[in-house]
C-alpha cells in the first residue's frame, strides 16, 4: 500500500495551481496577462487595486509558478509562464458556464445587454481576411496589441475611436475586438460604429482564443 502522506502530498501540489487561482483578483490578472506581458503598475489599474495589494496577489501566482517575473530597470514586468495558464483560466471559464446557474445574470449586469450586437465567428473572420473585404480594429491598449493581434488588424484603442472615425473606410464592414467574452471594450466600439451608420460587428470572443487557435497572429506594434 503506498504512503497515503505521501499521495495526500502529491495532490495538494496537484491542487497548487487551482488553489492560486481561487480568487477574483489573480483571475483578473490571469486575464490581463493572456494579452501580454504587463508591468506592476500596469496590473493594478486594470485591476483597480494598489500596487501593493496587486504586487501581493503577483507573488501568489508566482509561487505557484503560474506567471514568471523580470525586473527591467526598476520596474517588475509579469507574464503568463506558458500558454498553459491561458488554457486553464479558458477552462475554468467553460467550467463556470456551463455550471454557475448565477454566472449568466452576472455577465449581462457587467457587459450589459449585447442581443442587439453583430457578432462574428473565428471561421467568419478568417474568411473574410483571406477576401480581403473587411477592417478588423484591435480596440485593446497599445502594449497588448503590440504583445500579438491578429494578422492585419488595426490598434485603435477605444478610447480613441471615435476621434479617429474618419480614418475608418465608410464603406467597409468593421469587426473589432479585444481580449474576450468578458471585455467591453468590443461591444463599446461596435455600438460607437453602429451610431456612426457603420457596418459593424464584434468578433464572437477574442485575442487570445484566435491565437489559441493557431490563427495568423503579429507582434510589434
Amino acid at each position: 500500500m503506498a504512503d497515503h502522506a505521501a499521495k495526500a502530498a502529491l495532490f495538494d501540489a496537484l491542487a497548487e495551481s487551482a488553489k492560486a487561482l481561487a480568487n477574483g483578483r489573480r483571475a483578473e490578472l490571469i486575464d490581463v496577462l493572456s494579452q501580454g506581458e504587463r508591468s506592476v503598475e500596469d496590473l493594478a489599474v486594470e485591476i483597480d487595486q494598489t500596487v501593493a495589494n496587486t504586487s501581493q496577489h503577483l507573488q501568489r501566482l508566482l509561487r505557484a509558478g503560474l506567471v514568471r517575473a523580470r525586473r527591467h530597470g526598476t520596474r517588475i514586468f509579469y507574464d503568463l509562464s506558458s500558454p498553459l495558464v491561458s488554457t486553464l483560466w479558458r477552462t475554468m471559464r467553460r467550467v463556470a458556464e456551463e455550471h454557475v446557474e448565477e454566472l449568466e445574470q452576472l455577465t449581462t449586469a457587467y457587459v450589459g445587454d449585447r442581443s442587439g450586437l453583430n457578432t462574428m465567428t473565428r471561421d467568419e473572420l478568417r474568411e473574410r481576411l483571406r477576401a480581403g473585404d473587411v477592417v478588423v480594429l484591435d480596440v485593446r491598449p497599445p502594449a497588448e496589441y503590440a504583445a500579438g493581434h491578429i494578422r492585419g488588424a488595426v490598434s485603435v484603442p477605444i478610447g480613441d475611436l471615435r476621434a479617429r472615425l474618419l480614418e475608418i473606410d465608410s464603406g467597409a464592414r468593421v469587426v473589432a475586438y479585444c481580449r474576450g467574452s468578458y471585455c467591453v471594450y468590443a461591444d463599446e466600439a461596435v455600438r460607437l460604429l453602429a451610431e456612426a451608420g457603420r457596418d459593424a460587428a464584434r468578433l464572437e470572443d477574442g485575442f487570445p482564443e484566435w491565437a489559441s487557435a493557431r490563427l495568423p497572429v503579429e507582434r510589434g506594434a
